[in-house]
C-alpha cells in the first residue's frame, strides 16, 4: 500500500481558483435573492462550499487507486441508488431527483457523475498505451455510462443525463479510438435521433423547437432565452453593480440563482466580470490537465481527463445556453449554480485531482 502524503505537497492553486469561483457564485446568489423568499440561499451555499472543501482536502490524503479498486462495488450501489431515486425520491416540480437527509436535499445524480468517471478509469486502466481501442471496448464503456445517463434522463434531468456523455467520449478518446469507429458512431447516433425525440417530454421538444423559431414564442417556451439573452446584453463592459441587475432582481430572469446564474452575474458585473469568471474556469481546467499530464499511471490521467471534460462541457454548454448558442437544458454553471449537491461532486472531484498529483512522485 502505498504512504499517504502529507499536505506540504497539497495543491493550493487548483483549490484556491476554486473557492475564488465559489465565492463569486455566493455573493452572486445573494445578490439575486436578496429580495425574494430564497435569501437565506447563499448562506446554505457557504456551508456546502466549507463541506466541499474539507472533503477535497480529506480526499486528497488517500491513495487514488484504493478508491479505484472500489469501483465494481460503486458502480453497483450508484445504480441502486439512481433507481431507488425513481422509486421512492419526493416529487419536486414534477421530477424525481433529491433524497432529503437530515434536512438537507441531495442529487444522487450529481455524484453518481463523478463516481462514472472512476469506473471508467478504472475500467480502461489496464490497457497499453500502443493499443487502440476495440469494439467491446467501446460498448463496455457504452454500457457503463449509458445506464446511469438513462436512469438520470427517466427522473427526467436531460441536462445532467447529457453531462455522462463528455465521460465516454473522453474514455474513448484517450483510449485510442479511430476515426472509422467514431464515423459510425456518429452515424449511429444520427440514426438514433427520432427514437430520442420519441422519449423526449413535451416541455424538452417545446425547448428544441424555441432554439431554432425563437421569435415564435419569446412569451413561453422561449421567454427564459430571451431573458438571459436581455440580461447579458444590458451589463455592458462593466456592469450595472452588485445587486442592481434589473432582469435578475425585478424577476424577469428565471432561476438567476441556479441555472441562469451566469446571466445574472454578467448583468451585474459586465464584460469585465465574464473575462475574469472564465479566465479561472481557464485555469482550473489547465491546472487539471497538468495533472493529468505528471499522472504516475494511465487510470489517473483517464480520471482526471474525464473530470475535465465534464467540467468543461458543463461550463461551455451553460454559457452557451445564455447566449442563445445552446438550446435551453438544466445543467448549472460548475461551482459558481445553487446547489449544495454540484458543489460538493466538484470540490470531491478536485479532492481526486490532487491525489494523484500527490503521487506522480511515488514509485
Amino acid at each position: 500500500m502505498r504512504d499517504l502524503i502529507s499536505f506540504k505537497d497539497f495543491d493550493w492553486l487548483l483549490i484556491v481558483i476554486a473557492v475564488i469561483l465559489a465565492i463569486i457564485g455566493a455573493v452572486e446568489i445573494h445578490s439575486a435573492t436578496a429580495n425574494t423568499p430564497l435569501a437565506v440561499e447563499y448562506k446554505r451555499q457557504i456551508e456546502w462550499i466549507i463541506l466541499g472543501v474539507v472533503a477535497a482536502l480529506v480526499i486528497s490524503q488517500f491513495d487514488y487507486h484504493l478508491l479505484l479498486e472500489q469501483t465494481p462495488w460503486l458502480y453497483v450501489l450508484t445504480i441502486l441508488a439512481l433507481g431507488a431515486v425513481l422509486v421512492i425520491a419526493p416529487r419536486i416540480g414534477g421530477t424525481r431527483r433529491w433524497f432529503h437527509v437530515a434536512g438537507m436535499t441531495f442529487q444522487v445524480s450529481e455524484l453518481a457523475k463523478l463516481i462514472i468517471i472512476m469506473v471508467v478509469a478504472a475500467f480502461l486502466a489496464g490497457r497499453s498505451a500502443s493499443e487502440t481501442v476495440t469494439w467491446s471496448q467501446l460498448l463496455g464503456i457504452g454500457v457503463l455510462v449509458g445506464l446511469p445517463a438513462a436512469l438520470v434522463a427517466f427522473e427526467p434531468d436531460l441536462g445532467t443525463a447529457l453531462t455522462f456523455v463528455p465521460i465516454a467520449a473522453a474514455g474513448a478518446f484517450l483510449a485510442g479510438v479511430r476515426w472509422r469507429q467514431v464515423f459510425l458512431i456518429f452515424l449511429l447516433g444520427i440514426a438514433l435521433l427520432p427514437l430520442g425525440w420519441h422519449f423526449m417530454r413535451p416541455y424538452q421538444r417545446q425547448r428544441l423547437l424555441t432554439f431554432v423559431h425563437p421569435s415564435e414564442s419569446t412569451q413561453s417556451s422561449g421567454y427564459q432565452l430571451e431573458q438571459t439573452k436581455i440580461a447579458v446584453g444590458s451589463g455592458g463592459l462593466w456592469g450595472q453593480g452588485l445587486g442592481h441587475g434589473t432582469q435578475s432582481n425585478l424577476g424577469f430572469l428565471p432561476v438567476s440563482h441556479a441555472d441562469a446564474i451566469f446571466a445574472a452575474f454578467a448583468e451585474e458585473q459586465g464584460f469585465a466580470g465574464v473575462v475574469l469568471a472564465l479566465a479561472l474556469y481557464l485555469i482550473l481546467l489547465l491546472r487539471l490537465l497538468d495533472c493529468a499530464q505528471v499522472a504516475p499511471d494511465r487510470a489517473g490521467a483517464f480520471l482526471l481527463a474525464g473530470f475535465a471534460s465534464v467540467l468543461f462541457f458543463q461550463i461551455a454548454v451553460n454559457v452557451g445556453m445564455m447566449i442563445g448558442l445552446i438550446p435551453m437544458t438544466g445543467i448549472p454553471l460548475p461551482l459558481m449554480s445553487q446547489g449544495g449537491s454540484s458543489i460538493l461532486a466538484v470540490f470531491l472531484g478536485l479532492g481526486l485531482a490532487m491525489s494523484v498529483r500527490k503521487q506522480r512522485f511515488v514509485n
